[in-house]
């Protein structure tokens, strides 16, 4: 009898993602043979995430789990289908995945940050690959996050597509507290903004909102302003760059509102070169500098939280800010996550015709 090491047996785990306990009996049967012990967790079924690994799970749910309305967490687990992610044990264990988190020393992070290391705790990988074989699908822990704040509220979208919490300071949460924050939770998850406040972001994100602004403006030439496109337009047509038919449509529609609905594909492509081939003189051009600052502003109040449209405002005008000012001068948003199932990651476009199709070929 070999004598089975906890080496072999981390080993085996590894290239299998079996539990400990089933490659430890494994290697006990197979005499330490690691290939065999392989085959026997194939057989058993214990090594089905195995086959699994390389499937794309971006499906799944999100849960949450509080402590005292000042402690919580949201994470967010994908299987391969939604069918299964409407699986009542694969939402039992999302959410006992959302416990341990939470009791866990770890804050976690948006980008995965902690997840191999809360694994590892509580036997929740042995877990995970019992579910993997039990369900018949790849499960994959993906994130979580922990906020701690003076008051925490969670929310649950769309069964658990959209996971949210929102921590506050300076207030205590209580009934009005928590319904206020409940109602920014909702306006997160329906309005997904980037920052809190516009001092949130870093010079860097300025520099680059400004540029991408910049550049989309001179990439849909039909929206710049009058003088500007004309001489863009002035700049294709005697520079011999404008094709024949393009000439014609513009001497006919020049002050026509839907111009650029009649140009030629190729010669708008000509005036989008051109106005950014301009892009320097035009920074320096007030009436373009206009245009660009209004769009900045508008831009920040979609990707700001403070300045987004309360989506419950009766005069449908009403800011996040002054809506919280409004229910206490002390209350002061600290932290947002915002959790939804698969952004970001590549999902699998399902074809079944084909996938058959191929088989029988």
């Amino acid at each position: 009898m070999a004598n089975i090491t906890a080496a072999m047996v981390k080993e085996l785990r590894e290239m299998t993602g079996a539990g400990m306990m089933d490659c430890k009996k494994a290697l006990n049967e197979t005499d330490g043979n690691m290939e065999a012990a392989v085959d026997v967790l194939k057989k058993s079924g214990a090594a089905k995430a195995v086959k699994k690994a390389a499937r794309i799970a971006a499906e799944g749910i999100c849960r949450v789990a509080v402590e005292d309305n000042k402690k919580a967490v949201v994470v967010e687990v994908n299987s391969e289908t939604d069918f299964v992610a409407k699986n009542e044990q694969f939402q039992t264990f999302v959410q006992d995945v959302a416990d341990q988190a939470l009791k866990s020393g770890l804050a976690g992070g948006v980008n995965g940050e902690d997840v191999e290391t809360l694994l590892e705790q509580n036997g929740l990988k042995d877990t995970l690959v019992e579910k993997t074989a039990t369900i018949g699908e790849k499960l994959s822990v993906r994130r979580f996050k922990k906020v701690e704040a003076d008051a925490v509220v969670t929310y649950i979208h769309g069964g658990g597509r959209i996971g949210v919490i929102v921590g506050a300071k300076g207030v205590s949460c209580d009934d009005s507290i928590k319904e206020a924050l409940t109602n920014i939770a909702m306006q997160v998850a329906a309005m997904n903004p980037e920052f809190i406040k516009r001092s949130d972001m870093s010079e860097e994100e300025n520099v680059k909102l400004r540029e991408t602004i910049i550049d989309s403006s001179l990439n849909d030439p039909a929206t710049l302003p009058k003088p500007i496109l004309a001489e863009v337009f002035d700049k294709a047509i005697s520079g011999g760059k404008f094709s024949e038919e393009g000439k014609a449509v513009y001497e006919e529609k020049k002050n026509d509102k839907y111009l650029f609905n009649f140009l030629p594909k190729e010669d708008i492509e000509v005036l989008k070169g051109i106005a950014l081939e301009g892009k320097a003189s035009y920074i320096e051009n007030k009436i373009f500098s206009g245009l660009v600052e209004g769009r900045i502003s508008k831009q920040l109040k979609e990707i700001c939280l403070m300045d987004q449209v309360y989506v419950k405002a009766e005069d449908g005008k009403q800011p996040v800010g002054k809506y919280l000012e409004s229910v206490s001068k002390d209350l002061t948003i600290s932290e947002f996550i915002r959790f939804e199932v698969g952004e970001g990651m590549e999902k699998k476009n399902e074809d079944f015709a084909a996938e058959v199709a191929a088989q029988l070929g």
